[in-house]
């Protein structure tokens, strides 16, 4: 055979991906179960063992340096806070999706698949929401 050579290779790797047995699952139930009973296992303990006291108000009153606390100690945030709040975990959200492309990509590469249009597409509609929220006048604080 003249030319190039020609390997399968890429395209058994795309159908082994592609039919994993839940077997492979397996691990995730472990680490999932684990992390269920480590949880129930903290708060049992702490349920039991911890120590239990008797409502008093002066150690349930809120404590400053020393100083007693004058009003209300449970104040009122802007709703701003939250609005930037909510907006930060939203792009902050967006990096967990575009870690994992980043170590995928030269994989799709390899395989011929189209994975950078796609990736564009998602950045393009996260900076046409950025654009909205500063149209909008969601990051100003002085309003």
């Amino acid at each position: 055979m003249s030319g190039p050579e020609f390997s399968l290779e890429p395209a058994r790797r795309l159908t082994t991906l592609g039919a994993m047995s839940s077997a492979a699952y397996l691990p995730i139930l472990v680490q999932v179960t684990l992390a269920a009973a480590i949880t129930g296992g903290v708060i049992a303990a702490s349920h039991l063992f911890g120590q239990r006291f008797k409502k008093n108000a002066i150690k349930d009153s809120a404590y400053e340096c020393g100083i007693r606390s004058e009003g209300s100690t449970h104040t009122r945030f802007s709703v701003k806070f939250y609005v930037t709040a909510m907006l930060f975990i939203l792009f902050d959200i967006e990096v967990v999706f575009l870690i994992p492309w980043t170590f995928v990509y030269r994989d799709f590469l390899a395989n011929n698949l189209a994975i950078l249009a796609p990736m564009l597409f998602f950045l393009g509609v996260l900076v046409l929401g950025l654009f909205y929220e500063v149209r909008k006048g969601a990051l100003e604080w002085e309003k």
